[in-house]
């Protein structure tokens, strides 16, 4: 690896070191927010971070708002690219989804300092674990004021990597189509995507980072296990969107488990899928 290479994997092991606690709401309220409180400040250093509040049982949660204004000035519709900072009981969380914010955190450094020409808006969901419910908030919301987005973009759990053949499965049908060695980065979009998913393919794959894509129809309800995530929110509000994943629990064995540590990552592969999205969201029209 390059020098600068090495600069950004340092910046992505730190901030999954700052976000891989137990954080989630029901034993470790003070660590949920401590991660949430993380993630404000490091959006902050880049713009001005907006709270959506959102109440369930009683209790309001929050989603942070970032908003990148595009460097023509106009005023189309925003790329959204979301990742959710909570956890589940009883794990740290590394790959999930750590790895996700890590990755949605270096975004805000490098489009807001290089904008691309239309706006980014970058969100950091409350509990995903709990049923997606920040982010079906946040899309209902968004929905209610007849707000327009180019693109939704769920970074769920991007941090984990084996080439070992077989250590990739699939929803039952698909392993036919796809490789055996869960070595490569998935998309996974509504059929109105597709172009995009193209687009992103090819960025990945021109930085180096094997990239495979599934089009779920019908909102992914063929195939429930492409709904595990906060792009699906959106979906059901009747926006385009699509999740931009290691495959989670189809390749990584720690998934919601005490296993799931910074340690278990290839960091390295992290930083590949970083550059490859960040390359990947310049190239959208």
């Amino acid at each position: 690896m390059s020098e600068t290479d090495d600069i950004l994997s340092m910046r992505l092991r730190s901030h999954i070191k700052q976000v891989a606690l137990e954080r989630d709401i029901y034993f470790n309220r003070l660590t949920h927010f401590s991660v949430r409180e993380y993630v404000r400040d490091q959006l902050a250093m880049h713009g001005d971070v907006h709270s959506h509040q959102f109440e369930v049982r009683g209790e309001l949660f929050e989603n942070l708002v970032l908003d990148i204004p595009g460097h023509d000035g106009g005023c189309s519709s925003p790329v959204l690219i979301g990742a959710h900072y909570d956890g589940v009981v009883g794990s740290p969380g590394a790959d999930d989804n750590a790895s996700g914010v890590a990755v949605l955190l270096e975004l805000g450094r490098s489009l807001t300092a290089d904008p691309p020409p239309y706006p980014i808006r970058l969100v950091a969901f409350d509990l995903e674990e709990m049923g997606l419910l920040g982010s079906r908030a946040y899309a209902t919301h968004l929905k209610g004021q007849g707000e327009h987005l180019r693109l939704m973009l769920s970074l769920e759990m991007l941090g984990y990597c084996d080439s070992t053949p077989g250590s990739q499965r699939y929803p039952f049908g698909l392993s036919v189509w796809y490789p055996k060695q869960g070595d490569f980065i998935a998309l996974v979009g509504d059929v109105l995507s597709i172009r995009d998913m193209r687009r992103l393919g090819h960025a990945f794959r021109q930085t180096g980072t094997p990239c495979e894509w599934l089009a779920a129809g019908l909102r992914g309800m063929i195939v429930p296990a492409t709904r595990r995530s906060d792009h699906a929110s959106f979906w059901d509000a009747g926006y385009r969107a699509m999740m931009v994943t290691d495959t989670a629990f189809l390749r990584n064995p720690n998934y919601h488990t005490a296993g799931d540590r910074p340690d278990t990552l290839d960091v390295e592969f992290l930083a590949h899928v970083y550059v490859g999205l960040e390359k990947g969201v310049r190239s959208l029209r």
